[in-house]
């Protein structure tokens, strides 16, 4: 039922799990991406529901979305109205993907969002080959990629950005204007699923800004980290950590606690 987390305030060892994974994961989504995998398995833990968890991750997606976009206007990065022919398809795709995620149950979501976890973490290890070099796609093959884009990050949001910067280069932008866009579109889609999962009550708010708290703070330390050797530890943790969770969300340690 949504809105459960609205009669109750977040316990300390809720909100402590909540500040520091969230700061894990925004430290790890600067460096490699992909955090969502590890914040939406972390409120499921924290007692939220699998739909509300996924709505009230997208306060921290949506925050930090809007730093990156800020930061990149003050560096002088231009060209959005080139982003345009992407952006619309996005925005009809995420009201597709949000509202279609929401009809689920919160049971369904979870072992839907724990199954979509490996190849995630799978594509933030080891992401796909950017080509700027490529021929650049045709209008209608961008809008339909696209479409398809706001679909899923309406409906799940994680590792939507890899995939974005990867379809990016493929449609005639260069890395920096890519990342540009790219951060652009994901405020976009945070937006568009906030206006679905807030008028049905799917957001818990408390648990959400304490999320949204370590997530930011994660995130503006991750991005000025520079330590030798960190990315390739950040990412271990990332895989062992995502694996882990997704087997609670797929409930495998339930059915060995059964059986043994």
């Amino acid at each position: 039922m949504p809105g459960t987390w609205q009669h109750r305030e977040v316990l300390w060892w809720e909100a402590l799990l909540l500040v520091g994974g969230g700061f894990a994961a925004g430290f790890i989504n600067a460096n490699a991406g992909g955090a969502s995998v590890l914040t939406v398995p972390l409120l499921v833990l924290a007692g939220v529901p699998g739909n509300d968890a996924n709505a009230s991750n997208r306060i921290g997606i949506f925050a930090s979305s809007l730093a990156a976009t800020t930061a990149f206007r003050r560096l002088g990065v231009r060209g959005l109205r080139r982003a345009v022919p992407i952006l619309l398809p996005i925005v009809a795709g995420s009201m597709v993907g949000a509202y279609g995620i929401s009809l689920l149950t919160d049971a369904a979501f979870e072992r839907v969002f724990g199954l979509l976890m490996l190849p995630v973490v799978f594509f933030a290890v080891r992401p796909p080959t950017l080509r700027p070099d490529a021929s650049p796609w045709p209008l209608t093959a961008t809008v339909v990629a696209f479409f398809a884009v706001g679909v899923y990050g309406g409906a799940v949001q994680a590792g939507v950005g890899l995939i974005m910067l990867a379809l990016l280069t493929r449609t005639g932008y260069d890395l920096v204007l890519a990342n540009n866009v790219k951060a652009v579109a994901n405020l976009v889609i945070t937006a568009v699923a906030l206006a679905v999962f807030i008028p049905q009550g799917r957001v818990a708010w408390g648990p959400a800004i304490v999320l949204a708290v370590g997530f930011t703070a994660g995130g503006y330390l991750g991005a000025h980290a520079a330590v030798k050797g960190g990315e390739r530890f950040i990412r271990a943790v990332m895989v062992a950590s995502a694996v882990l969770l997704a087997g609670e969300l797929l409930g495998v340690y339930s059915w060995l606690a059964d059986r043994f």
